[in-house]
């Protein structure tokens, strides 16, 4: 045993200081013109699948009631949301809120209801040219 150096124990090392972690950020206050932005996307969801249900016959009513709404959410979901899958330019993404739009003043016109067509698209586009303007800045 002779043969073994002799080790004495070192003094272990000091911990590292705690690294502090950042608060987690406040959630981000909806403006009135995110909610009037949601409103007019659910008016022409809610448009689409109205006029789907009634501008059709029998069997062709259910599926354009099924398929126009869904179609929408679709391309909406995709491009158009706050939190969409496939991120575009702010310019592509106010083209799709525009056809969007578009197709329920559309929709409403076909119905005979052409003063809720036109009351809808001038808020619409209203709403619209505000948020992204906001959003390009």
């Amino acid at each position: 045993m002779s043969e073994l150096p002799h080790v004495r124990p070192a003094r272990p090392a000091e911990p590292a200081p705690a690294v502090a972690t950042p608060a987690p950020a406040a959630p981000a206050r909806l403006s009135t013109l995110d909610i009037l932005s949601y409103l007019c996307a659910l008016f022409a969801v809610v448009t689409l699948a109205i006029w789907g249900f009634t501008a059709w016959d029998a069997p062709w009513n259910i599926v354009f009631g099924i398929a126009a709404p869904l179609a929408t959410l679709l391309v909406w979901g995709l491009f158009a949301s706050p939190r969409s899958v496939i991120r575009v330019h702010p310019f592509v993404r106010g083209l799709v809120e525009l056809l969007v739009y578009l197709s329920a003043t559309i929709a409403w016109w076909s119905a005979g209801q052409a003063w809720i067509g036109l009351g809808f698209a001038v808020v619409a586009v209203i709403v619209g040219v505000l948020s992204g303007r906001r959003r390009l800045s």
